[in-house]
């Protein structure tokens, strides 16, 4: 399996989704990729910032891609398995459009307000463009990820995103050091930050929504503009997985994932909102 490595410069950076986009790098499946991006808004110092190629279109999350993975195809699914993620020196929250915190995040530790806290960084954007054509935008997430936001997907976990387009075109940034379930005020602590993620292909299982494998745990994410669908797709999903992984299908599995199964509010501040269900491999024994 080859390693390969995407720079921090202006030529690997993308902002918006598009499957019209030209892949900038081509990995076989089970390849590896380091990729360095900017915080979400093009900053890589408090003082210093990347001018995107296309500044009229590029104008959502400084994004590293599209990678092509070589033979995938639209209906399989993309496993991402999330290898080191690696937070800068500093990183910014906005409590609101004209008010933010400068957070050092030196030693694994974010120091600010008169706080400290442990760092967890994860990378808020892992996905691929729609089927449709055209520009689109990087905030809201969908089915293929994108913005999902979630604080789970830290090193170690692994995602698992349906395929849905020839090549996959997958793209990732916006760097987190730390952030709370919701991300209430609209961000994290944003911050540059460098990836190492491997890419595979699994063609037999067959996703409708993103699940991820996470320490201790199975999460099954669900996206819609209205909660309550969110929670309902977020609670499908887990049932079908409950099926793959525990061989308990239909009215059983769901009668386990309510006394067993947790609700989580992802994110509550793209647009779509976000819900993940959580079964925690001690939830049940046998």
């Amino acid at each position: 399996m080859a390693l390969h490595e995407l720079p921090r410069e202006p030529w690997a950076l993308h902002g918006h989704f598009s499957h019209e986009l030209e892949p900038i790098l081509s990995v076989d499946p089970g390849d590896t990729v380091v990729i360095s991006v900017p915080n979400h808004a093009w900053d890589v110092e408090p003082d210093e910032s990347i001018t995107a190629r296309n500044p009229e279109i590029d104008t959502g999350h400084a994004l590293a891609g599209p990678i092509e993975v070589r033979g995938a195809r639209a209906g399989q699914t993309l496993v991402v398995r999330i290898e080191e993620v690696r937070p800068s020196h500093w990183g910014v929250t906005h409590g609101s459009e004209d008010h933010a915190v400068y957070w050092d995040l030196r030693a694994g530790i974010g120091r600010a307000l008169g706080r400290e806290l442990d760092l967890k960084p994860f990378l808020g954007v892992m996905g691929m463009p729609p089927p449709e054509p055209g520009v689109h935008s990087t905030i809201p997430p969908r089915r293929w990820g994108g913005n999902l936001d979630c604080k789970e997907l830290v090193a170690g976990s692994t995602l698992y995103l349906p395929i849905p387009v020839d090549g996959a075109l997958f793209s990732a940034g916006d760097g987190h050091a730390a952030q709370g379930d919701g991300e209430v005020s609209g961000t994290a602590i944003e911050t540059p930050a460098q990836a190492r993620l491997t890419l595979d292909v699994d063609e037999e299982l067959r996703l409708e929504w993103p699940v991820a494998r996470v320490r201790g745990a199975w999460l099954a994410f669900g996206l819609d503009e209205h909660l309550g669908r969110a929670a309902k797709i977020a609670v499908d999903g887990m049932v079908a997985l409950m099926g793959r992984e525990l061989g308990v299908f239909g009215g059983d599995a769901l009668v386990l994932a309510s006394v067993g199964v947790d609700l989580h509010v992802t994110q509550v501040v793209n647009g779509t909102l976000g819900v993940h269900s959580v079964l925690r491999d001690d939830a049940f024994r046998v």
